[in-house]
């Protein structure tokens, strides 16, 4: 089963491949590549994408910030990731326009929902910036909540593992991969998948979550065609 419009959340990390910080340009050309085999495919693809490989908002907050100002601080920092996937979308040939949160009207258009759609119905991709513009959330609850206001059928979150385990694998060697989980099994395990406001939005408005290996080439595609890989969550 194909998706016919899908939220792709990307973490800041992922943006960065093996640097320690900031963005690797090849990871955006491959990602961006793979984002526009879904496109030709006719699947209309919205993204969010997070702000870790800059800055985490938790992170200056736990070293003394007000927790307000270090996630606004943390909201540019996905803006600085979504004009840069912008720009590697574009190079491979995908419309794109970035919608943010927070008005920054000389980079980006301010997010407005229905343009938003719009968008999507053309066949561009829409990348969403800034977080949902209020501190004290993440930007997995902000993918939760844009895909329940675009319609979205799913919602993928590509990360660096191939799935959702009972714990770290990458710690752990007897790590357990979990090939399907409903919402509540999530929130009640406390499985590090998505925090809990995302996963219950998720629930709420019945839309189903998969986890999937962003670094496996052709991963986005497979995903978008309903194949089976990674784990999935829901009802």
């Amino acid at each position: 089963m194909a998706y016919a419009r899908a939220l792709l959340k990307l973490s800041g990390e992922a943006l960065m491949g093996d640097q320690g910080y900031g963005i690797d340009p090849a990871i955006v050309q491959s990602i961006a590549e793979d984002v526009a085999k879904v496109i030709a495919g006719g699947t209309q693809l919205a993204i969010v994408v997070g702000g870790g490989n800059i800055f985490r908002g938790l992170k200056g907050s736990a070293a003394g910030m007000d927790r307000a100002t270090a996630d606004y601080v943390g909201m540019l920092a996905t803006v600085m990731n979504a004009i840069t996937l912008q720009d590697g979308l574009e190079r491979a040939g995908v419309p794109t326009r970035v919608q943010t949160a927070i008005a920054m009207q000389e980079v980006a258009e301010p997010y407005i929902r229905r343009k938003a759609i719009r968008h999507l119905e053309k066949g561009r991709v829409v990348v969403f910036g800034a977080g949902c513009g209020n501190p004290f959330f993440t930007t997995d609850t902000t993918a939760a909540l844009r895909a329940a206001e675009i319609n979205a059928d799913v919602v993928f979150k590509a990360t660096k593992v191939d799935g959702v385990y009972d714990k770290d694998p990458a710690k752990h060697a007897d790590a357990v991969k979990h090939e399907h989980l409903t919402y509540q099994q999530v929130l009640s395990g406390e499985l590090a998948v998505m925090d809990s406001t995302a996963i219950a939005l998720c629930k709420d408005n019945n839309i189903p979550i998969v986890v999937f290996n962003l670094f496996e080439p052709g991963n986005i595609g497979k995903a978008v065609a309903g194949e089976p890989i990674g784990s999935r969550i829901n009802n």
